[in-house]
């Protein structure tokens, strides 16, 4: 069996866009009024041009 590397290699430079912080917590999803009427993403269909359409 192969051992893992548990090293990068001596030549490896770390860019300088890496950090060890952690990511960032998502923000909250905001509600917004629908101006169509109702949300598909919430009952599943879009109605369009008066026909409800599934995806």
């Amino acid at each position: 069996m192969t051992q893992r590397a548990t090293k990068r290699p001596e030549e490896f430079k770390k860019p300088a866009h890496w950090t060890n912080d952690p990511a960032p917590k998502p923000q909250a999803a905001k509600e917004q009024a629908d101006p169509d009427g109702l949300s598909p993403t919430r009952y599943g269909d879009w109605v369009r041009k008066g026909i409800a359409v599934d995806f």
